[in-house]
């Protein structure tokens, strides 16, 4: 079924819209899913691997590395042979690497299976939000990306407790955090073949840019080895200077090739829009500082204060409930009063919870020490993801979503693999020191600060460059005196009288 034939059919009220934004979420969610739970992982990878902190930053970058460099070839994929199609292949591939995760006898094997499992990440991940932008009609996409976001943070909050459960099993417990994912990619499939409708982009099916993907994986391949070496070899050491040098020159390289190519896996006039640029920018600076601090966190509370890994993992659980109560919700505002003011604020309150961690380094009390800062950054969250991942969405041509999701998610992939490379070398974490409590607790500390001033960044950026889109009145007068959505339909359910959306 074409774009054209699909585009906009679907209602978030509707069975068949709860059953598409469902699948989303499962797929999305398995891989987010993944990502918390190996953070929780972590230390007892360590321990029964035998692994240096470089190795588990590997453990961590090795599949973010492989997911940033080909997840805009996935949303290509998806736009030219099918949404859904791509969808479920990237699943079952996901699948399949979490099996080889699962059964890795070593670290160096663990860290390829990432890496595998990173490519499937890399086509499931920008179809799941492409198939919202593609299937939901307008004024419905932003509430159905909410409920994306705020679903999908229930799969990111609760995987730490999960994972936290898993690995108290027994000293290699680990491995069953990348087993789960078989039987939720099996729920996945079967819902995705019955309900989610298949669109991609009008006209002819382009070649791939085979060139374009090479070019953008060996550069954030060179610069994310050059970054994680730096730790313990210097900066000034060519293992460091080499790769930072291969990774810049590959990819002003991409830039050049993805200018030429007839048929680019990144259009660059996708830049001319300056919301669409804004989006990005917005999305680099406040996932950069996500991904690094959200790495140390399990660790600490483990290393530092004894916590068990259910109870690290519990210490994020009420994440869960704020977004689940607050994310579609912050949708919907977002399409009444636009995003700029939520893309702004949220940030600057992810801020204020990172300067509330500070003093986790001190206290491992959940009460007074934990919860404030868990609470702050579930509601931060909530303010701030829905809006922004709308808003890149929404800047982007309809036939272009695929693309425009994979950039979205390709910049907050990118982000958090520099930072989860760069964050724990600028606080002074390196070598063996995540194995001692008092190096560590210092070490976070500095880091929390760092992240804090990046996330408030990000939140002056959006406030200086994101503009609400321009409203006006519906053709028809309402009696509350309410607004049109961006194209024009009303922001209120239909009258009575009018036809209803087809169930």
């Amino acid at each position: 079924m074409s774009e054209t034939a699909e585009s906009g059919a679907l209602r978030l009220s509707s069975a068949r819209g709860r059953w598409v934004v469902a699948t989303t979420v499962l797929g999305s969610g398995m891989a987010g899913l993944d990502a918390t739970v190996v953070g929780i992982a972590l230390p007892a990878i360590g321990r029964n691997l035998h692994a240096s902190l470089a190795s588990l930053q590997w453990v961590v970058d090795a599949y973010t590395l492989t997911l940033a460099g080909l997840l805009l070839l996935g949303g290509t994929l998806g736009d030219s042979y099918g949404r859904r199609r791509v969808f479920m292949i990237g699943t079952v591939w996901f699948a399949v690497a979490s099996l080889l995760c699962g059964v890795a006898p070593d670290v160096g094997l663990l860290i390829a299976a990432r890496a595998l499992q990173g490519v499937g990440g890399a086509l499931l991940t920008p179809g799941s939000l492409a198939i919202l932008q593609a299937s939901f009609a307008q004024d419905d996409r932003m509430a159905a990306i909410g409920a994306w976001s705020g679903l999908g943070g229930v799969a990111t909050a609760i995987g730490p407790f999960l994972g936290g459960w898993l690995i108290g099993t027994g000293s290699a417990g680990w491995r069953l955090v990348f087993l789960i994912n078989l039987p939720l990619a099996v729920v996945v499939l079967a819902i995705a073949a019955r309900h989610v409708p298949e669109t991609k982009a009008p006209g002819p099916v382009p070649r791939l840019d085979i060139k374009g993907a090479a070019c953008i994986s060996g550069a954030l391949a060179g610069i994310t080895y050059g970054l994680i070496a730096a730790s313990s070899q210097g900066w000034g050491s060519a293992a460091v200077l080499v790769p930072l040098a291969v990774g810049a020159a590959l990819l002003g390289l991409f830039i050049w090739v993805e200018d030429k190519e007839p048929a680019p896996m990144l259009p660059l006039g996708l830049f001319r829009s300056r919301q669409f640029s804004a989006s990005n920018a917005v999305t680099f600076v406040v996932y950069a500082a996500l991904g690094g601090l959200l790495f140390l966190v399990p660790v600490v509370l483990q290393v530092v204060h004894g916590y068990s890994p259910v109870a690290a993992g519990a210490a994020l659980l009420p994440v869960t409930f704020i977004m689940l109560a607050l994310s579609s919700r912050s949708g919907a505002l977002a399409s009444r009063i636009g995003p700029r003011l939520q893309m702004s604020v949220g940030p600057v309150v992810i801020a204020a919870s990172f300067l509330l961690f500070i003093r986790v380094g001190d206290s491992g009390d959940y009460l007074t020490a934990v919860l404030p800062a868990v609470l702050v950054f579930g509601l931060g969250v909530a303010i701030m993801v829905a809006p922004l991942t709308a808003t890149a969405l929404a800047a982007a041509p309809a036939d272009h979503a695929g693309v425009a999701s994979a950039v979205n998610n390709d910049v907050a992939r990118a982000a958090q693999l520099i930072a989860v490379a760069v964050l724990p070398a600028l606080a002074g974490i390196t070598g063996e020191a995540y194995l001692h409590p008092a190096q560590l607790a210092h070490g976070f500390k500095v880091a929390a600060m760092i992240a804090a001033v990046f996330c408030a960044a990000g939140g002056v950026l959006a406030a200086l460059t994101i503009r609400n889109p321009a409203r006006k009145k519906c053709a028809k007068a309402l009696p509350n005196g309410s607004y049109c959505a961006l194209e024009g339909t009303p922001l209120r359910s239909p009258e009575p009288d009018q036809e209803k959306e087809p169930a």
